[in-house]
């Protein structure tokens, strides 16, 4: 691990870029107040510091046939580590499973899962969670309507809007 300072303009391109990744070099720029060049190679150093992971582009789940989504609560009966890596390579593989949080508390894991209909995340729950080995208990909910989605990170609560705040990002390998 090592750390970066971030500037009020990281801080700036990284809460512009959270907000529409298909932003123009030139319009992000025009936005943070900065000239084209130093805009890129900001951009790029944030890429290359691990603080930048990709782009993606946001689906809508429904429009696409995805009726159902719900969350998967999963206690284990071992929590050895071991067994937690064994769970996670196993619901990583699972393509309903779109996200898998460790918990601390009664429950080991969280999965946010996405399903084509009740029928498939039902299958999924019987065939592939609860016959899991280590499974102890499966607690399922659907969402029946999402009020907020915010990807990223509140860069808005950044103090001072983030001038100068250090911030610790992996080494890169190799």
């Amino acid at each position: 691990m090592r750390s970066a300072r971030l500037d009020a303009t990281d801080w700036l391109i990284l809460r512009e870029l959270q907000a529409d990744g298909r932003i123009t070099n030139i319009d992000l720029a025009r936005k943070v107040g900065i000239s084209a060049p130093p805009c890129l190679r900001r951009v790029r150093a944030l890429e290359e510091a691990g603080i930048i992971e990709g782009f993606t582009a946001i689906l809508n789940d429904k429009a696409l046939g995805f009726d159902v989504s719900a969350f998967a609560m999963i206690k284990l009966h071992s929590q050895a580590e071991a067994d937690l890596i064994a769970f996670e390579k196993r619901v990583q593989e699972s393509p309903i499973v779109r996200d898998c949080y460790m918990l601390s508390g009664e429950i080991d894991f969280l999965l946010r899962c996405v399903a084509p209909d009740l029928s498939a995340f039902q299958d999924f729950i019987i065939h592939e969670l609860t016959a899991a080995p280590n499974v102890e208990s499966v607690k399922t909910t659907l969402v029946i309507r999402a009020s907020k989605h915010a990807a990223g990170v509140p860069t808005e609560l950044a103090a001072g809007g983030g001038r100068g705040r250090r911030v610790i990002v992996p080494a890169a390998d190799g």
